[in-house]
């Protein structure tokens, strides 16, 4: 089947259709590798949508151009096909997937990281936030505080010839997995933000002046920087999902 052709987004919508077949059948193979119902964000004229129907499995494709959802529900009636903002939409379905628009790329990632039940996000977004996010030459303040509890990968990278309108940046492919065991209770997940963001704003050369600058003795940190399997010279952006936990459980949640 051929991909359905694309007029191209509207602009004030901030819509980039992919056109490129190579990358839906990537993204719809990414997306055969989960189980459950799906919620597509932004389908558009359908083209990853009618890949996604041909699963075998529900399908609720949203999209905030209503023009575009009445002309999708005619063609696509396997698909369940409504207007819906991501920002507002519940994220209730197990599989995320949807070419998200550039410009909301960071509030819809920061609602999908604090709401909803789902279980795996397959998520074409701009490369630099799919890049950083990846935790690629080092993880943002925002990929470390959301590590104790999901997982994020590169799946690839998109030119920008392969959108209609062509963006001015290109696209990534992230995906981001929910932590069947979290690393840290939920419980004490503004804690663990908040200590984060001190750790990142933090004044030092390495992780052993950043956090004795936090007020713990160098013994304790010495202590939980060796059972992290972290150096002394690291710095925020170089620590794994697991030394954060291993930092925080030594440091912080005991009340050192």
């Amino acid at each position: 089947m051929r991909p359905h052709a694309h007029t191209g987004g509207r602009h004030e919508l901030g819509q980039n259709f992919l056109t490129h077949r190579p990358t839906i059948e990537h993204l719809t193979a990414l997306v055969s590798r989960t189980d459950g119902s799906i919620l597509e964000i932004g389908a558009g004229d359908g083209a990853l949508t009618e890949h996604l129907v041909h699963l075998g499995r529900d399908v609720r494709a949203i999209d905030i151009d209503a023009r575009r959802v009445a002309r999708l529900r005619s063609r696509l009636p396997g698909a369940a096909v409504h207007v819906g903002d991501a920002l507002r939409e519940p994220f209730d379905r197990p599989v995320l997937v949807g070419n998200i628009p550039f410009h909301l790329t960071t509030p819809i990632l920061r609602r999908l990281l604090s709401h909803g039940s789902w279980s795996e996000a397959v998520l074409l977004t701009q490369w630099e936030v799919a890049r950083k996010r990846a935790g690629v030459g080092g993880a943002t303040m925002m990929t470390a505080q959301a590590a104790p509890w999901f997982t994020f990968r590169l799946e690839g990278r998109v030119a920008a010839r392969h959108f209609r309108p062509m963006p001015a940046v290109d696209g990534g492919i992230l995906v981001i997995a929910r932590r069947p065991r979290p690393l840290i209770p939920s419980r004490d997940r503004r804690r663990y933000e908040a200590f984060i963001g001190a750790v990142f704003r933090g004044w030092g050369r390495g992780m052993q002046q950043i956090l004795r600058g936090s007020g713990h003795s160098v013994s304790s940190v010495q202590r939980a920087l060796s059972e992290a399997g972290v150096s002394r010279a690291a710095l925020p952006r170089d620590l794994r999902g697991e030394q954060w936990a291993v930092l925080w459980k030594r440091l912080e949640s005991r009340g050192t």
